[in-house]
């Protein structure tokens, strides 16, 4: 069977059109014998596969990938291993620094009361301890804002600055956040300096492409197993924040090698940061035990408490920054104001709970009881912790202070494990007798707590083996495992669903301080606004919570790159398109022939009519096969006139938007694949000029950007 092609042109100069949101499908002149009694008729033409050719005005550009193919040869240069261990070694001494930093600066500030412990601090006389409660927060606040601008005028200035001092002013930033008390964590920042390392590293030592995903890894592990002092916690957390949420185009990882290097990081750093800040464990285990296996269901429900408060967590911290932008945008209020008032708010809370302040792991420690000659803490007051130690965290990340989520997240874990644990062991203690049986027999709240910190750094961070491997190596108790896996698998089951880490344009635009919204024309009805301000179904703001989950795109797809790419730069200019009349087998085997999972449906005069996909096709094959139909004479109007949802097309996309409106509106419709038009008709109607779909959205960006940083690494050359 011949298949036809034919080559369009078109216009020089396309007209400015924004994306087409159709308030209703377009008219289908579908007809069919078997489905529908449609007065249009039957479109007499034959299908063909259609390459376009860009317009003049746009820079003609071919983009070719070998990323999929990859060499062993790359993994296997010295140079990857010798890279893997530097990431480890600087790592390690990186973070040692920065939690003498913390330490140092705490100390300056709170003159020896963290050593006393929050209980001292509590039974303290209110007029004695007040002003430095509330200004020492107030005070990091002021300081961490200077730094925020600084890094903000930096970012601005040149490429290489952004890159070397960015990095640097936000962990002194983090440690001025969490050195004044402020409701923040360092592993947060302990990761992000292992990455920052690992980028440049990778650009001094080893340029090699393939191997900058798996550096990337190298360094989050070293950041938490240093951070945590538990290795294999830290190599899991690699694979689960950086290898598995990488996308399936990069398949350049190399599982193997990948893994060898993320080791020998995680355990150089671990062991330096043995040597730099003793061999204790981030906080002390305390004394557990475990009853009866009968127990286990109370475990479960712990697991599905710790999910829900990890959800009403992440949804509070989302609120909040978008309430803190409205309050820039539409008040007025300057930005380096905010730090300030978050520090200021941190201390007057803590004049009633001073247990939020951060200071280390001393306030988990007094929670889990592990503190000797230190009295617990009564179940209501856990309880209260739980939601005031949320409140300040949310706060703290909304205003501009900058730390991590894990700490505060062990925190609220710890108090809510405690108290569940003493609220049952309450009730179990004043039941009857006579039904005191050994199956409901608890065990000490402890056990309860650690389980519930485990449950609960899932549930936020979404990272549920990084939690039951930091318990158990932290324990080193094969009992806690059963229990840690029910509780930590249904946390992270809850928040699951709710949370996604993929697409962080949002977040890109709010850690810059400028809301982007996406192109929209003035004068259509037909387009629907969508800004950062809403909150997509796709996208639940896990980066905003916890930024470091989320280093492995940002050099690659920033929101800057795709806000200066067009679509008619990133379209595919070669696709099917079909007529109604077109047989379904001839629909399958030009999808084939052209390697594409879709055809656009255009009429007698190249109006596009709708959108086939093989998703489809297959499905409509398996309604034929019931209904005893001949598959070889289908035609395409049959399937699109069997169902009314089939074939539709609710927005197009023109050649002069850029591709991160483009994506962003794909992404809050569930799209795949989007025609791109020259000009609009009728609803969603128009010529069709190309396909526009997710796999070559990042292809474009991937190879802009090791373009620019090609010319960039040519001009540094010349410079020098």
């Amino acid at each position: 069977m011949a298949l036809a092609s034919v080559l369009r042109l078109f216009p020089s100069s396309p007209p400015h059109l924004s994306p087409l949101l159709c308030k209703s499908p377009p008219p289908f002149p579908f007809n069919s014998s078997r489905f529908s009694s449609s007065p249009f008729p039957i479109l007499n033409q034959r299908s063909s596969f259609v390459t376009a050719a860009v317009p003049d005005s746009a820079d003609e550009q071919t983009v070719v990938s070998d990323d999929s193919v990859v060499s062993e040869d790359d993994f296997n240069d010295p140079r990857v291993i010798v890279s893997a261990c530097l990431v480890g070694v600087f790592t390690g001494i990186a973070v040692v620094l920065f939690n003498n930093g913390v330490h140092e600066i705490r100390d300056f500030f709170w003159d020896g009361i963290p050593y006393r412990g929050a209980s001292w601090l509590r039974e303290e006389p209110l007029d004695s301890v007040w002003v430095r409660v509330i200004f020492v927060p107030a005070c990091g606040g002021l300081i961490v804002s200077v730094l925020n601008s600084a890094r903000n005028a930096v970012s601005e200035a040149s490429y290489n600055a952004k890159a070397a001092l960015g990095s640097v002013l936000k962990a002194l930033a983090a440690c001025i956040t969490l050195g004044t008390g402020n409701s923040l964590g360092p592993e947060g920042p302990s990761v992000e300096i292992g990455s920052s390392i690992a980028k440049e590293i990778h650009s001094l030592l080893d340029k090699n492409p393939q191997t900058k995903l798996s550096l990337l890894a190298a360094g989050s592990a070293a950041g938490i197993s240093s951070g945590f002092n538990a290795a294999v916690a830290g190599c899991f957390f690699a694979v689960e924040s950086v290898l598995w949420p990488s996308s399936p185009a990069d398949s350049s990882v190399s599982l193997t090698n990948t893994t060898s290097m993320v080791i020998l990081s995680a355990v150089i750093a671990s062991v330096i940061s043995e040597v730099g800040l003793g061999a204790e464990p981030a906080f002390k285990v305390p004394e557990y035990d475990f009853r009866s296996p009968g127990e286990l269901p109370l475990y479960l429900l712990l697991g599905l408490l710790c999910g829900l408060v990890s959800l009403a967590f992440s949804k509070l911290t989302s609120y909040l920054l978008g309430v803190v932008d409205n309050l820039n945008k539409d008040v007025g209020i300057p930005k380096p104001v905010f730090p300030i008032v978050g520090g200021l708010t941190v201390g007057v809370i803590a004049l009633a709970y001073p247990e939020i302040l951060y200071w280390g792991f001393d306030n988990v420690d007094l929670l889990l009881e592990s503190r000797p000659f230190v009295k617990g803490l009564s179940g209501d007051l856990l309880f209260q912790l739980v939601a005031v130690k949320i409140i300040a965290t949310s706060l703290c990340r909304a205003f501009g202070l900058v730390g991590g989520y894990y700490a505060p997240s062990l925190f609220i874990g710890a108090a809510t494990g405690m108290a569940y644990g003493k609220f049952f062991s309450f009730a179990i203690a004043q039941s009857d007798p006579a039904i005191h049986l050994s199956i409901l027999e608890v065990a000490s709240p402890q056990a309860y707590g650690l389980v519930g910190m485990a449950a609960m750094l899932a549930g936020v961070c979404q990272v549920p083996l990084t939690a039951v491997l930091l318990l158990f190596e932290l324990t080193q108790d094969y009992r806690i495992v059963l229990p840690l896996l029910g509780a930590v698998g249904l946390s992270s089951w809850i928040t699951s669903g709710q949370m996604k880490r993929k697409d962080v344009k949002g977040t890109r635009a709010l850690e810059n301080g400028n809301r982007y919204t996406i192109q929209q024309p003035e004068a259509s009805d037909n387009t629907t606004s969508l800004s950062s301000t809403e909150s997509p179904p796709y996208f639940n703001n896990l980066c905003e919570v916890e930024s470091s989950l989320c280093i492995d795109d940002s050099s690659i797809r920033t929101k800057d790159l795709e806000k200066r790419i067009f679509v008619k730069e990133a379209m595919r200019t070669r696709y099917v398109t079909v007529m109604t009349s077109t047989l379904l087998t001839e629909a399958v085997t030009l999808m084939l022939t052209e390697k594409q999972s879709c055809a656009l449906i255009v009429d007698n005069d190249n109006l596009l009519l709708g959108l086939l996909t093989l998703t489809d096709i297959h499905e409509f094959s398996k309604f034929a096969k019931d209904k005893s139909l001949d598959s070889k004479v289908l035609l395409v109007s049959e399937i699109c006139s069997s169902d009314g949802a089939k074939c539709k097309v609710p927005w197009t996309a023109t050649p002069t938007m850029d591709i991160l409106s483009a994506e962003m509106i794909m992404n809050k419709y569930d799209l795949s694949h989007v025609p791109v038009i020259s000009e609009r008709v009728k609803d969603c109607r128009g010529q069709p000029i190309g396909l526009l779909d997710r796999e070559c959205i990042s292809l474009t960006c991937r190879a802009l950007a090791t373009r620019e940083s090609l010319d960039f690494d040519t001009v540094k050359a010349i410079v020098e």
